[in-house]
């Protein structure tokens, strides 16, 4: 038998974790698996218009590794599509929870839900769970800073540029991942050769534009760097990009895999009056990044 948790779990934040570490402490007491049964896509993105605008915290990799690394025994992911949406409560759990994965204990969180119904109160959908032999136990909201904490929550930190506040409520720096592409090359010119990366997620969420402090994962090893979003006002300010100076480094990584973890905001980006002036502005950023980050390699 299974003790399991449903949802989406974008961000696997702290708020989230409460409830998965309880799941993994009665699955271990009940001498039974921890499972996590969630859904890709995003319900946003199957069943509204404006979904376009819709941005993840993380990919379904990602979210399966961050679950598996608090200690989930297994990740199970549901297509979701329209279809699915109009099960009810008691179908999903009949069908899916208790006939598909042997589910007999369901752990949830303070305001979850479950099914098409969406006036049913969270004691509603307990009494069905109830009356079909699966066992509850509800896990209180995880408050930070007298705030309950929400996916919705921490994508609007990002957009902010709040990095640290993201990383306060997801319990880890935020990071992006994808490969290094080409670019313009002028920041080798100045002496601060870039690496620009393409993420392998577009509905992936990046922090707004600016310049941050960054530990930057690539060949294996993790280095300090400074990434700018942004449109490089002072080369041409046209084309959005995401551009990683890695300190003490000099490999060509040019199609390589790359992550990019942000710690704290340096500043605005901005336009300079010239090449030089930039170049001294990078160098204060960049020593400014060793200052603050170099204990944590």
């Amino acid at each position: 038998m299974v003790v399991a948790a449903t949802g989406f779990f974008d961000g696997v934040h702290l708020g989230h974790r409460k409830v998965l570490e309880s799941l993994c402490e009665i699955a271990r007491n009940e001498g039974k698996r921890s499972a996590v049964i969630s859904f890709w896509p995003h319900p946003r993105s199957v069943l509204q218009q404006e979904a376009y605008n819709l941005r993840l915290l993380n990919t379904l990799e990602e979210k399966e590794y961050l679950l598996k690394s608090i200690g989930i025994d297994e990740f199970i992911n549901i297509p979701f599509t329209k279809a699915f949406s109009k099960l009810s409560t008691k179908e999903f759990m009949q069908q899916y929870l208790i006939g598909k994965y042997g589910v007999s204990v369901l752990v949830i969180g303070y305001d979850h839900r479950l099914g098409s119904n969406i006036s049913e109160s969270q004691q509603e959908m307990i009494t069905t769970a109830e009356s079909l032999g699966l066992k509850v136990i509800r896990v209180s909201e995880f408050i930070v800073d007298d705030n309950i904490i929400s996916s919705t929550k921490i994508r609007k930190l990002l957009q902010q540029t709040n990095v640290e506040g993201a990383a306060k409520y997801l319990g880890y720096n935020y990071f992006i991942k994808g490969v290094v592409v080409a670019g313009n090359r002028i920041g080798r010119t100045i002496g601060f050769p870039t690496a620009n990366m393409k993420l392998y997620n577009p509905l992936k969420e990046i922090p707004g534009n600016g310049v941050y402090a960054v530990y930057v994962n690539v060949l294996g090893k993790r280095y300090i760097g400074i990434t700018n979003i942004g449109t490089r006002p002072t080369v041409d300010g046209k084309e959005c990009t995401i551009e990683t100076y890695i300190l003490n480094f000099d490999e060509d990584i040019y199609g390589l895999d790359i992550s990019v973890e942000f710690v704290f905001k340096i500043r605005e980006e901005r336009k300079f009056a010239s090449l030089n002036e930039l170049k001294q502005e990078l160098a204060a950023n960049r020593d400014l990044a060793f200052e603050r980050l170099s204990a944590g390699l």
